[in-house]
């Protein structure tokens, strides 16, 4: 008897349901109401708000039917380790198996924080994950000690020594929107990379990061949001005042006119469908060494939808649709 082809499980960011920034924000009520009528994602990914009060969300999860199974948060190492606590512990309770981390790069007191912190932080981590069942995942993002990927195998390697693989959250967005943007390679400490550092960022390259992440079997869980090389940044939202956000979200279907803020051609997409279809690959190829859960995270942040006027809830839906066409695909073959 032939083994029955395994499903895709998919999820969705609650952050990105909903219509646009320009819009108000829908309840928490509303957004598990449209994810449960969509039919189309298996589970929430939520992060913490440190402002909101998380109570009714368990009762939210039960009315629905749709489970919280990745949580997490953005943490500052010396200030934010109470909160990573309460949220792994949390977690645990939810059923959630993925704690997924962003770690600031600087420590609460302005120090830039060493390869031998971030492994610290992340075996406490894993410490309170292990006993809740909840287990960290850190994720590779801007702004965060992993924008300098280079650091991901020295840290990899100091975990190694306390027999301890690192768990990564690959989100491809995070490294395909710096192919060829001078500024933004600067920021990882790719400058001087020759061809706009494609041999280490883009899927055909030759030395590909991501590639080696999932090679070494570091890779925990994944997000998926569309980008395209060559933005320069999102000039419909401010990081702050004068400074724009980055241009680290580019819409999957085509956006109504005048709803985005650069001109959009379906090609451009093709390095990070590409890149997703590698993983993808991977996770069928070596299921027991690669994520078995996808969240689509188009959001509304300056950074990436910030601004916009299409609808980050229809992108969000036709990632998970592509996702699933994908992996169909590959399981028949």
């Amino acid at each position: 008897m032939s083994t029955p082809p395994r499903a895709l499980q998919v999820g969705i960011n609650i952050d990105g349901v909903l219509v646009h920034d320009g819009l108000a924000t829908p309840q928490p009520a509303t957004r598990f109401a449209w994810i449960r009528h969509s039919g189309a994602f298996d589970y929430i990914e939520k992060n913490i708000d440190p402002g909101e009060d998380f109570a009714p969300y368990f009762d939210l999860v039960e009315r629905h039917g749709v489970p919280i199974r990745v949580f997490g948060g953005i943490f500052c190492a010396g200030v934010d380790e109470p909160r990573m606590r309460w949220g792994l512990a949390t977690g645990g309770r939810l059923g959630a198996p993925v704690f997924n981390m962003q770690l600031y790069a600087r420590h609460a007191d302005g120090h830039a924080l060493g390869d031998e912190e971030v492994a610290r932080f992340f075996l406490e981590a894993m410490e309170h994950g292990s006993r809740s069942g909840c287990l960290p995942s850190l994720e590779v993002h801007v702004d965060m000690w992993s924008e300098s990927f280079r650091r991901v195998e020295r840290v990899a390697e100091r975990l190694a020594r306390s027999n301890v693989r690192l768990r990564l959250t690959l989100d491809h967005s995070h490294l395909i929107f710096k192919i060829g943007h001078a500024a933004e390679l600067a920021l990882s400490g790719l400058a001087d990379e020759p061809d706009g550092a494609r041999a280490l960022l883009a899927p055909d390259g030759a030395a590909t990061f991501y590639r080696q992440w999932l090679q070494e079997g570091w890779v925990a869980h994944a997000h998926a949001r569309s980008v395209a090389p060559g933005v320069s940044h999102n000039a419909a939202a401010n990081r702050r005042r004068g400074l724009p956000g980055r241009a680290i979200q580019y819409p999957l279907i085509e956006p109504p006119p005048g709803s985005f803020h650069a001109g959009w051609q379906a090609e451009r997409l093709q390095p990070w469908k590409d890149a997703v279809l590698d993983l993808l690959r991977c996770m069928r190829a070596q299921p027991q060494h690669a994520p078995q859960r996808i969240s689509c995270e188009f959001i509304p942040f300056a950074d990436y939808g910030g601004g916009a006027r299409y609808s980050i809830w229809d992108n969000n839906l036709a990632c998970a649709r592509w996702l699933r066409e994908q992996w169909g695909a590959l399981q028949a073959g």
